[in-house]
């Protein structure tokens, strides 16, 4: 299987930080941000990667990254998003790259050290998305459990006033080839966007979505406060394996 980083965007909510280099490479404890989403892939047994980003600091990636080599990638290619289209807009440019293959996704702001590997080796078809109990549903997609079975999902709602669970859909997803075709059938959202819980619905619609609770630390971090939690628990856990 291929992975994808998802890592466009201007990083506003991160004004003035962002101002001088995309959010993907501020600093989390010790690593620019964007190596704990290729971390996750490569330890899941991924090794061909393809980063999307974006915005006037794209090229600051090339120096980071380099051939990734480094990260235990075999394969790193990028593509650049030019405009602000959403998270959907930007996994459209991946379509040649999946090859017909699935593809695990993941946000470039997303740090967890829950193990996916055997998500990943045992995935056919459909999609598969990673969920999380957080205390601030609304920032997220948030899933909507079915009445009589609390394991089925029937829909997702995108950052909703009143949230129906206490999950957020974590930026980390597996798709099978037909995520292009529904990314095809989408039409931009209010805030004109491609949105990927659009993508996720009609996943649902056709009764090949799964999920799956991560298990272990999850954090975005596109808020000051969420980048703050990540730098504080990336920095305890490396405290704690030193002794």
């Amino acid at each position: 299987m291929k992975g994808v980083v998802l890592a466009g965007g201007l990083g506003t909510r991160l004004y003035p930080l962002t101002y001088a280099t995309n959010k993907h490479l501020l600093p989390v404890y010790n690593k620019p941000m964007v190596f704990y989403p290729i971390e996750t892939l490569v330890q899941a047994g991924i090794r061909d990667v393809l980063v999307v980003t974006g915005g006037p600091h794209a090229g600051h990636f090339l120096r980071v990254l380099k051939n990734g080599k480094e990260l235990g990638l075999r394969h790193l290619e990028f593509a650049y998003q030019e405009n602000e289209g959403g998270i959907a807009d930007a996994l459209r440019l991946c379509e040649d790259f999946g090859d017909g293959q699935p593809l695990t996704v993941i946000l470039g702001d997303n740090t967890t050290d829950a193990d996916i590997g055997p998500a990943v080796q045992s995935f056919r078809e459909g999609a598969m998305i990673f969920l999380k109990r957080v205390p601030d549903p609304q920032r997220f997609g948030v899933p909507v459990f079915a009445e009589d079975d609390p394991t089925r999902i029937v829909a997702i709602e995108e950052k909703p006033a009143v949230p129906k669970s206490q999950y957020a859909v974590t930026g980390l997803y597996i798709y099978d080839h037909k995520v292009f075709d529904y990314i095809r059938s989408l039409s931009p959202s209010g805030r004109g966007e491609l949105e990927i819980t659009d993508v996720n619905n009609c996943y649902i619609r056709d009764g090949t979505l799964r999920w799956a609770e991560l298990d272990g630390f999850w954090s975005d971090a596109g808020t000051f406060e969420s980048l703050f939690r990540a730098n504080a628990y990336w920095a305890e856990k490396a405290r704690q394996q030193q002794g």
